[in-house]
């Protein structure tokens, strides 16, 4: 078997090939296009044969097009990290920084760690990801808009200022919107150029969600019925997810959310753990959420588990990662049960 490690920028790719003990047998780059990943695997296959493993640095929006087009090959594509390439790169005996040492130290991490999340083909999850990021994009332009527009307010009149957190209401968008229109002069005709920019942007949020919702409902039933799991918290983990097939099991899909224990301990304090920071932050943030709003809700399972983990001597914090961890499990399950029940109809398409 030869690993071919993949260095991704936005115009070039690098790739490096290495036997499985990590000695480099060559490099070569081409362009960052369909034709020059074509390119890529026909030196890959020329070069070192068919048995080939691509292990391609994980920055989804450089690599997905070479993802994609060798997967189509039928190639087997996986992938490794930044932090763990970085690490590879730092502990070699070779100094500096490149794209052909990057390449290499991307197909040594995958040497070091044989059972990384291997990359697939799965458009459902793939959907879902670029519809919850446009979502929150929007929803972050439409927090900077409302912080700019109330300054403005209070510039006007500190009487006039909005209640927190009310903006992104109908009902109190057309409230100000009615006295600003009443106004005079350049402060006065910002804030209403703002406000109807914020209209426009909640506008186009919940219709995302509306269309997300539809989604997720669709592919993830028993995600979303699942206690403390709204149809947004379901579709980022389905997103996130990336493929739940391309987890062996419940522990590798764990440790990619970074909710699996890891050891800290040395001498006498045997036993201790924490959790790693590692991992997909996304994932783990929307653990976090359900974990915290199960905890909320009287007599649910999480609440239970997480009463008793306290009751034997555990910290909040430390009951909240046990939580954190058995919640994965379950998350897993929903996920691959959906999977396998997943209708082959195509997605409902936008509005």
């Amino acid at each position: 078997m030869v690993v071919v490690g993949a260095d991704v920028h936005k115009r070039t790719h690098t790739f490096v090939a290495v036997d499985q003990a990590g000695r480099q047998l060559g490099q070569f780059t081409i362009q960052a296009t369909t034709k020059g990943h074509a390119k890529a695997l026909a030196w890959a296959r020329r070069e070192f044969g068919s048995d080939l493993v691509w292990a391609v640095e994980d920055c989804r929006h450089l690599s997905a097009r070479l993802e994609r087009d060798l997967l189509t090959a039928g190639q087997q594509v996986v992938r490794v990290p930044p932090k763990m390439m970085a690490m590879t790169r730092a502990s070699a005996r070779t100094r500096g920084k490149s794209d052909p040492i990057d390449a290499l130290a991307v197909a040594r991490a995958f040497l070091r760690e044989p059972d990384l999340p291997v990359a697939s083909h799965d458009e459902t999850s793939r959907e879902l990801k670029l519809l919850v990021d446009r979502r929150e994009t929007l929803i972050a332009q439409r927090t900077a808009t409302i912080n700019s527009l109330l300054w403005r307010v209070h510039e006007l009149d500190p009487a006039r200022a909005p209640k927190a957190r009310s903006l992104d209401l109908a009902k109190h968008q057309h409230a100000l919107r009615d006295w600003l229109v009443t106004l005079t002069g350049v402060v006065a005709e910002l804030a209403l150029d703002e406000l109807d920019d914020i209209i426009a942007l909640t506008a186009r949020a919940k219709n995302y969600e509306r269309r997300i919702t539809a989604l997720t409902t669709q592919v993830a039933p028993t995600l979303v019925a699942m206690p403390g799991c709204g149809a947004l918290t379901a579709a980022k983990l389905t997103g996130e997810a990336a493929g739940i097939t391309r987890f062996p099991d419940e522990a590798k899909f764990a440790r990619h959310a970074g909710v699996a224990p890891i050891p800290v301990w040395s001498g006498n304090t045997a036993g201790r753990v924490r959790m790693t920071r590692s991992g997909n932050r996304q994932l783990n943030a929307a653990l976090h959420r359900i974990a915290v709003t199960q905890i909320r809700l009287t007599g649910s399972l999480g609440k239970t588990y997480y009463e008793k983990k306290k009751a034997q001597g555990m910290s909040n914090r430390e009951a909240l990662r046990c939580l954190k961890r058995r919640l994965a499990r379950t998350v897993f399950n929903h996920l691959t049960n959906d999977h396998h029940s997943r209708p082959t109809t195509s997605l409902p398409a936008a509005a």
